[in-house]
């Protein structure tokens, strides 16, 4: 399995303690080098800059053969070599938050996942507490929409105890 992410999954989840859900989901992940530099960027959270300093052996940085396509320059410089990368090596998945680059890889037929849907599906193999992670990345500076959190109380709350 090929998976390409972009910084902000990775980020919220080291934020969050959770980011040993990727290798348990996707194995490796794969992150182009401008993934690298964002998480390495002084304006960073420590904690995730730390963390990519002694990133696990299942993160490995890939280059991209050719430049990313030039229609990608809306989108910030980790979104489109995740894109461009995850086009190059045909990927599986490839992990993305913003709304914009989501839309743009929907558009290019290429499979996504945001941090959301990896809690999500964490959640609902009780890896983890749902309610809690997500009260943990509400702690961060990730935007949930407060109707979004609802549903996935409610969906977690339901699968947890079907009678309600």
């Amino acid at each position: 399995m090929i998976v390409i992410a972009d910084t902000g999954p990775v980020n919220y989840l080291v934020l969050i303690q959770m980011a040993d859900l990727l290798p348990r989901f996707f194995g490796q992940v794969l992150i182009p080098p401008a993934v690298v530099a964002e998480l390495r960027d002084p304006a960073t959270p420590d904690p995730v800059r730390a963390w990519i300093a002694n990133a696990p052996a299942w993160l490995q940085v890939r280059a991209l053969r050719s430049q990313p396509d030039p229609r990608l320059y809306y989108l910030d410089e980790g979104e489109r070599e995740a894109i461009a990368l995850a086009e190059e090596l045909n990927a599986d998945q490839l992990l993305l938050d913003e709304m914009a680059a989501r839309k743009e890889a929907a558009r290019r037929k290429l499979p996504f996942i945001g941090t959301l849907g990896i809690l999500r599906r964490a959640g609902r193999l009780d890896l983890i507490d749902l309610p809690s992670a997500l009260a943990q990345l509400q702690r961060t500076t990730f935007y949930i929409d407060p109707d979004l959190i609802r549903s996935l109380l409610d969906e977690d709350a339901h699968r947890r105890n079907p009678r309600v």
